[in-house]
């Protein structure tokens, strides 16, 4: 279908059933023609269609192999794309492919944590998301939007009546500070427990020998009784059992706080029963990694959405601890004639006139996998 233009310099577009591409990605001049080209010839193809390098670089006007390849890597190095090795829960696995229409920092990070490799691991979690293992076997975020077309939670999962209205405490311990604390006081019942065990009279097994004060402790443990290592496993499995009972207990306690904040803020949330066990979930996450809660609740508060997506979520972080301004993260970016083609453009004897500025589009981009 042809039209006329809305100016006379505009241009008359032939359309057809089209492909969505962000206005910003578009714009990104970090890429190559060949890798938005690229891009935008996967972000066609229907869900269950396996990307192969082989088969993209078939047919005539094609690259080759080599060139898709480093088409490939150029995505992935900027967030657009990566493959993955997907283990489920059912322990199969599988290879992927993982596109964005628009850059997802998660991914570039993860791009250059796995040595600028294409395969990124990913394990199945109990509700249907993944999360990347990484190599020193921490799991972290997919940097994928929560999925707004799942089907509701259980009504378990909907949230409890927030009882708090104050914003959590500016001075809170981390996650890894918290495990430290646990850790020290395991460690002090084990030395307790041990000691008690000593001087306790034992006719079948003999006393092991008090060691010297100063001496390694190296030495304690050849020195220790076999039951001792059953201990410390014991106190380790409750240590990390602990330190993620605080870890709930801290994203709950914000979660809640946010989901009556919101509400009293921005009116009553509309969407899935799933969205305030998501943003529960996003919040446990940068908590993980180190984030305090004063940080998370400054950052919902910035995100300003009941239910933010990853990339508002993690651009929302970087502002508030870093305050790193995202540019132009979503919407349009203002076109202009003469910063594009010069001056001296427009019709003689027509006003100058370029593209106005867009509002900020709310809209969230879905992923294609």
């Amino acid at each position: 279908m042809s039209r006329r233009p809305t100016s006379p310099n505009g241009v008359r577009v032939n359309r057809r059933p089209y492909v969505h591409v962000d206005s910003a990605t578009v714009r990104d001049t970090r890429i190559s023609y060949k890798a938005l080209g690229l891009l935008t010839y996967i972000l066609d193809q229907s869900e269950n269609w396996q990307v192969r390098s082989e088969q993209l670089s078939r047919g005539e006007g094609r690259e080759g192999r080599d060139a898709v390849r480093k088409a490939q890597h150029e995505l992935a190095k900027h967030g657009y794309y990566r493959l993955e090795r997907r283990r489920f829960l059912n322990g199969q696995c599988a290879m992927g492919t993982a596109v964005s229409e628009y850059p997802v920092q998660q991914w570039a990070d993860d791009y250059e944590e796995f040595g600028q490799n294409l395969n990124i691991p990913v394990v199945e979690q109990e509700d249907g998301s993944f999360l990347v293992k990484y190599k020193d076997g921490r799991m972290g975020s997919d940097g994928f939007a929560p999925d707004v077309d799942a089907p509701p939670a259980d009504e378990e999962d909907a949230p409890a009546p927030p009882d708090e209205t104050e914003a959590p405490a500016a001075e809170e311990k981390t996650a890894t500070e918290l495990k430290a604390e646990r850790a020290a006081a395991a460690r002090d019942a084990a030395a307790a427990k041990k000691a008690k065990a000593a001087a306790t009279p034992d006719t079948e097994t003999p006393t092991a020998p008090q060691q010297p004060a100063g001496k390694p402790a190296a030495a304690e443990q050849q020195a220790a009784p076999p039951g001792t290592k059953a201990a410390e496993k014991a106190a380790a499995a409750e240590e990390k059992a602990a330190a993620k009972k605080a870890l709930d207990d801290a994203a709950e306690e914000v979660a809640k706080w946010w989901w009556a904040d919101a509400e009293e803020h921005l009116g009553k949330y509309v969407g899935s029963k799933g969205g305030y066990v998501a943003v529960r979930s996003q919040i446990r996450s940068a908590l993980a990694v180190g984030y305090r809660k004063r940080h998370c609740a400054d950052a919902l508060r910035h995100a300003r959405k009941h239910w933010p997506s990853a990339q508002q979520w993690q651009d929302s972080l970087g502002f508030v601890t870093k305050g790193i301004v995202p540019k132009a993260p979503y919407g349009r970016i203002a076109y202009s004639d003469e910063a594009t083609w010069g001056p001296g453009q427009n019709v003689p004897g027509e006003p100058k006139s370029s593209t106005p500025s867009d509002t900020v589009d709310d809209v969230v981009f879905g992923i294609i996998t």
